[in-house]
């Protein structure tokens, strides 16, 4: 998100990274959705890349809305001045832009997981689990999580490569030298912070019939009995290796697109 972007222009960028992370990164999200399940992985690109298309409109959506509403309430916060933002001000945008986007992002990976475990299309899927019980299930740990994780794609980086090339300009004289330890850095802290809660969602939606988790409590106090603390980590190196391409990803063509779409914006 660029407080330089109007909302639309934004949302337009937001959408376009998206789509563009999820079908490079679809594998990685696979095996994290099993692992998390202790489910089995099976390594056949027609099974990996199921539920790819509700994904695609997940994430587009979900970082059209993370890039639209973090613009306009880095607007807000910067006013009329041209200063950078305070650490605070850059997460406090993030986590309020991430926690608004699981409302649109939380039915749509339920979606996703449904079709990795049990197959089908997506209009069947939509189906069988388009009820006021079960359209947001895990809704909670999705918006913990995504408002973390757009601290990390979209705050932390950012801040980073300013440190990076500010204070140690001979190692680090430009953005993309800068970018690789940001990304690192970003994916950290959005991963471990956020894989309890993504766990404890992505155990809610791939037992869609309650047969071992009940509510958002009861799950993470089933995974707790059965592993202890490790349990909330399962599949957290799958996660955190998505997660680093993905911060790259996005940080790299967030910055490509938003100058390529609207040069205008930038002249300045």
């Amino acid at each position: 998100m660029s407080k330089e972007l109007n909302e639309l222009q934004n949302a337009t960028v937001g959408m376009t990274v998206g789509v563009i992370e999820v079908v490079i990164l679809q594998p990685f999200n696979y095996c994290k959705n099993m692992v998390q399940q202790k489910q089995p992985i099976q390594v056949d690109p027609r099974v990996m890349y199921r539920g790819v298309g509700a994904n695609m409109v997940n994430m587009g959506s979900c970082t059209m809305i993370q890039f639209a509403i973090g613009g306009k309430l880095k607007q807000l916060v910067a006013g009329d001045s041209d200063r950078k933002l305070t650490l605070a001000e850059e997460m406090g945008c993030g986590i309020c832009a991430g926690s608004f986007s699981a409302l649109v992002g939380s039915p749509l990976e339920l979606i996703m997981i449904q079709q990795q475990r049990k197959g089908g299309s997506t209009a069947a899927t939509f189906a069988s689990i388009a009820t006021p019980t079960n359209f947001y299930r895990g809704l909670i740990g999705a918006a913990v999580r995504e408002a973390l994780w757009t601290c990390g794609y979209l705050s932390i980086p950012p801040i980073v490569r300013s440190y990076l090339m500010e204070n140690h300009p001979e190692q680090f004289p430009d953005n993309n030298r800068a970018r690789i330890p940001a990304a690192l850095l970003g994916g950290l802290f959005a991963c471990y912070l956020t894989q309890p809660a993504d766990t404890i969602k992505t155990c809610l939606q791939g037992d869609i019939e309650r047969s071992v988790y009940g509510n958002f409590r009861q799950a993470a106090a089933k995974i707790y009995q059965d592993s202890g603390i490790p349990g909330f980590y399962r599949g957290a190196t799958f996660r955190y290796g998505r997660m680093v391409c993905a911060v790259f990803i996005m940080d790299y063509t967030k910055e490509f697109f938003s100058k390529l779409m609207y040069p205008s914006a930038f002249q300045k």
